[in-house]
């Protein structure tokens, strides 16, 4: 199920594997609300709100007796429609992004190319896990945000050694560019920035 607003949108989705709820506003200013066992995903969803003034408001439930990976895939199946629906048209968009951020010892970088077209390079070599969540789900879950987001993202590490550290500058990378790529562009507020004039099709 999907309503949408201008800049804003909810997502449900209810498989037998999960039980995921999500509502967004590119145009807030960084509340959220995030509902979740998983404290290192919440955490890391938080990244997203504040880091790309977005409102988030997320209730991610699913099979943990069988491990995180589909509370986490299907959170960002879910966040990645909400994203693209609360784009719309995209006319008036900004549309691209290029954003590094540092963590202490960490350092990441985030291109993004709100497109239209489902695109990743994830460089992510995490070899631990974090309590409950599995490194390797960071790469996979902005491969699938960007997939349903609809967006190319190229997300890099460019250098770091804590995993927590590595996780959450990849975040607020992705965040920042996000944000900057989704302003809309006070020089062209009725432009679609694009040759081919649709980024929908």
């Amino acid at each position: 199920m999907t309503t949408q607003n201008f800049r804003k949108a909810k997502i449900s989705r209810e498989t037998s594997e999960s039980n995921i709820s999500v509502s967004i506003n590119l145009d807030g200013t960084g509340k959220s609300t995030i509902d979740t066992p998983l404290g290192f995903f919440k955490h890391m969803l938080n990244q997203i709100s504040k880091h790309g003034l977005v409102d988030l408001d997320i209730s991610a439930n699913g099979d943990l007796e069988t491990g995180t990976h589909h509370t986490i895939e299907d959170t960002a199946i879910a966040l990645g429609r909400a994203m693209d629906s609360a784009l719309g048209d995209r006319k008036g968009i900004t549309r691209m992004s290029n954003k590094i951020c540092p963590l202490d010892e960490s350092l990441s970088q985030a291109v993004i190319d709100l497109s239209g077209r489902g695109y990743s390079i994830i460089d992510m070599k995490l070899p631990n896990n974090i309590g409950e969540f599995p490194t390797d789900m960071a790469r996979h879950f902005f491969e699938t945000l960007a997939v349903e987001g609809r967006f190319c993202l190229h997300l890099s590490v460019l250098s770091g050694e804590n995993e927590h550290h590595i996780i959450e500058s990849s975040f607020k990378a992705f965040a920042r560019a996000f944000r900057e790529a989704a302003t809309l562009d006070p020089r062209a507020p009725n432009i679609i920035p694009s040759s081919k004039g649709t980024l929908t099709k």
